[in-house]
């Protein structure tokens, strides 16, 4: 068992959250096809990271707006498919709404449509790929979280499944959990817990904070939130 106690968890959406990668990659696909390019190349590097920059990878900077606006639509038109992950809806039933935030690299309306389609709330506090200048692995997004909780980001805990998001939550002073629920564990390395998913978690609101306790964890770096 690891223990850690913390004063706001914030999460990430896709990968994390939800299950969206099938629609995420089909939408990949789809707009690489329309635009002559190799999907495969485009998917070993968009997995955690704003539209707009992966598009700035391979599309003509007078294509990208297009583009963007696009793969957006696309994403709109496939929500059938995306689901919460196992243990999500009842670990967040367990923090109330100043506890915990969504920092996503999606567009607000796909995120927010993406979270109800899966029976998921939508947080009060929620960045989206639209609040930040720099998306991760930048900590930007984490930083504007915490504040915007009112949280010193060294007592937060961020959940990531994509190492471009477990970099930003490291960056942001965090202690990071990683999940490894759409990659590898041996892509998510730097993270200071692995779980397979978040059934594994428990979060407790006590009087010192949100205290997370992870069965079958291990802790695999140093950060002052853990307890035991």
């Amino acid at each position: 068992m690891v223990q850690i106690e913390v004063d706001a968890v914030l999460f990430d959406i896709d990968g994390t959250l939800i299950d969206s990668t099938p629609a995420v990659e089909r939408a990949w696909r789809t707009l690489a096809s329309e635009s002559g390019l190799d999907g495969d190349a485009i998917l070993t590097v968009s997995h955690g990271r704003r539209s707009a920059d992966t598009v700035a990878d391979f599309w003509p900077e007078a294509d990208r707006a297009d583009a963007v606006a696009r793969l957006a639509q696309i994403e709109m038109a496939d929500l059938d498919s995306v689901v919460a992950l196992p243990g999500v809806a009842d670990l967040l039933a367990s923090l109330p709404p100043d506890r915990w935030a969504a920092v996503t690299s999606g567009p607000r309306t796909l995120m927010i449509a993406r979270l109800r389609a899966a029976g998921l709330p939508v947080p009060d506090i929620l960045v989206t790929a639209e609040d930040v200048e720099l998306g991760k692995p930048h900590p930007q997004g984490y930083l504007l979280a915490a504040r915007r909780l009112g949280r010193d980001p060294v007592r937060c805990l961020v959940v990531e499944d994509a190492p471009p998001g477990i970099a930003a939550g490291l960056a942001s002073g965090a202690v990071v959990i990683g999940v490894a629920t759409s990659h590898d564990a041996s892509h998510l390395t730097g993270s200071h817990v692995l779980l397979d998913d978040l059934t594994a978690c428990a979060m407790d609101l006590q009087p010192g904070g949100v205290v997370v306790r992870m069965a079958g964890a291990r802790w695999l770096g140093s950060h002052p939130a853990k307890r035991r």
